[in-house]
């Protein structure tokens, strides 16, 4: 398992973790922001009233209204990572890396806009009736390239078939898997609701929403989405007005970071200000989906004549999932002060390694190096000793990437007596020991931690445990629904029962089990739907900006007093 862990890491970082990937995205989206001059600004109030339904026309043929068809892309994009993803982000990166989440947003606002429109346009109709949509349908009919032959040359059916089959397992690793399995954990902390008791409700609940189709699922999330994001809000805002003295300092770190990197506080080590800009893009794409091409097929199914109207619809996403939520979560972080400070919690081995020789917070410079790999430090190997719980002097634990204190060893949850054989600074039986101690949290568990940093105290983290249960739940229900679309794209409508059977099971058994490998796994098929998706957007620019002077024509004809954009 260790070893595929490996490769999969690797994989994953010639991939979505390198440089060249988030060039590819920030480039794609800024080359459109551009190209389509400032459309995130210029289009905003006329997106507002169209989701309302300004644009509307009798006869408009789809599934669900431009509202349901938001809610539901966004119920897929609003989930474990504007709770978790943001205090990874900032856990890593520093405050620097929330600036970058939001330049992000900013032209990822423009490429979702850019990749609803296509899909919209050359979606199908499937064989139940049902509207079906996404990258897939405009790769196949758009991207095929004519050789000077004459022959055609099946490219855009290569990369839809691509897209499809990385969409299909990215459902699972990630709007499955690490989805009930964050929100068993975190009932089982909060509430102690066995982890199989959460898992066997849920994926009841799962099946009766899924197996009504698109229509049940709009229904579901245009009322998920609102009450989540409500109770969400109430809780971060009552943390920031209650720390309000940090405001201000807090958003100073932030801007101060992007020039010169993070700086080390309490015992965060700081951070480089490229490793703050790709952790920032990193998370800010896992957040809002930009460029992936995932909302693509839930905006498919909304009815409308006209495929930029949806478009811009879609171009709210963004802005509200990242710029507005994720901000929150980001201020909420920095405000409380608990992203730098170390709190007792139980230590993840894959967050952990020991090192030879002594160091504390005050060898930053050291530890800093080490932890972004340019200088590595040696990596205890041989036995160590355990007396009572306590590790022998002469090494140093890091977890979650600080120096972890008051390290206790446990054995079946009684202190350890004796040696035990650690390997490049690893335990080489992981599973028989417990480590616990003080150090810095990341993930949910901070967000938790900080909603407790206000009038409510305890109470505080039941408001995340409930968010948390709600945003995850309702991504994994959208992306029921985007896996199901690309099995009808590969096999036709009657695998799609077979796929929800699979769906429903591995969302139980998730429940219970470990998936960390699945959040490695996530990442690669991410990177794997959206580097096709970025391909195809930038060969049909020229479509893309006479579909937007066909719709401005079309809109200003019917609304000549508003005097809407020309072109």
């Amino acid at each position: 398992m260790q070893e595929l862990t490996n490769i999969l890491t690797k994989l994953d970082g010639m991939i979505g973790g390198s440089p060249w990937f988030v060039y590819l995205l920030l480039g794609t989206g800024l080359f459109f922001t551009i190209y389509l001059v400032f459309p995130q600004i210029r289009f905003f109030k006329y997106a507002l009233k169209i989701v309302r339904g300004k644009f509307d026309r009798e006869g408009d043929e789809g599934d669900t209204s431009h509202f349901q068809a938001l809610t539901t892309a966004l119920s897929g994009t609003v989930g474990t990572g504007n709770i978790a993803g943001v205090a990874l982000a900032l856990h890593l990166g520093g405050p620097a890396a929330l600036f970058w989440m939001l330049v992000t947003a900013m032209i990822g606002m423009t490429t979702k806009f850019v990749e609803v429109t296509l899909s919209h346009k050359y979606r199908d109709k499937a064989s139940d009736g049902s509207i079906s949509g996404g990258p897939m349908y405009y790769m196949k009919k758009r991207l095929n390239l004519k050789l000077p032959s004459g022959k055609i040359l099946k490219t855009g059916s290569l990369l839809a078939i691509i897209f499809a089959i990385a969409t299909i397992f990215s459902s699972f690793g990630t709007g499955n898997l690490p989805q009930i399995n964050s929100i068993s954990n975190s009932l089982f902390e909060t509430f102690e609701i066995p982890h199989i008791l959460t898992g066997a409700i849920l994926s009841v609940l799962m099946a009766f929403v899924i197996l009504g189709g698109i229509k049940r699922i709009a229904k579901v999330t245009q009322t998920l989405v609102p009450v989540m994001a409500i109770i969400y809000f109430v809780g971060a805002l009552l943390v920031i007005l209650y720390n309000y003295e940090n405001i201000i300092p807090s958003i100073e770190s932030i801007a101060a970071g992007v020039f010169k990197g993070s700086s080390a506080t309490g015992g965060f080590l700081g951070a480089s200000v490229a490793f703050a800009f790709n952790r920032g893009v990193n998370r800010g794409l896992f957040s809002n989906e930009a460029g992936q091409g995932s909302a693509p097929i839930a905006h498919a199914a909304a009815r409308a004549h006209e495929p930029v109207s949806e478009g811009l619809v879609a171009l709210l996403e963004p802005f509200i999932d990242t710029i507005i939520i994720c901000m929150l979560t980001g201020l909420t972080l920095m405000a409380s002060g608990v992203w730098s400070e170390k709190y007792e919690n139980r230590f993840q081995m894959a967050d952990m390694e020991i090192l030879r020789g002594h160091y504390t917070d005050k060898n930053q410079v050291l530890l800093k190096e080490h932890l972004s790999g340019e200088t590595p430090l040696p990596l205890f190997s041989g036995e160590l000793n355990v007396t009572n719980g306590q590790p022998a002097s002469g090494i140093t634990i890091l977890h979650a990437r600080s120096v972890a204190e008051d390290v206790r060893i446990l054995k079946n949850t009684n202190p350890f007596n004796g040696i035990i054989q650690v390997t490049n600074g690893q335990p080489a039986q992981p599973d028989q020991y417990t480590f616990e101690g003080k150090s810095l949290l990341h993930s949910a568990p901070l967000t938790t931690v900080a909603f407790s940093k206000s009038w409510l105290g305890e109470y505080g983290k039941y408001i995340v445990s409930i968010g948390l249960l709600l945003f995850a739940f309702s991504t994994a229900i959208s992306w029921s629904y985007y896996g199901g679309r690309a099995v009808t794209f590969l096999f036709g409508i009657k695998g799609v029962i077979w796929y929800k059977a699979v769906y429903i099971t591995g969302f139980f058994l998730a429940s219970f089990t470990d998936t960390t490998i699945i959040w490695i796994f996530s990442g690669i098929t991410i990177a794997l739907m959206t580097i096709p998706n970025l391909i195809g957007l930038l060969f049909l620019h020229k479509e893309v900006k006479q579909e937007v002077k066909s719709f401005w024509k079309e809109y200003n004809e019917s609304f000549p007093e508003e005097k809407g954009p020309k072109w």
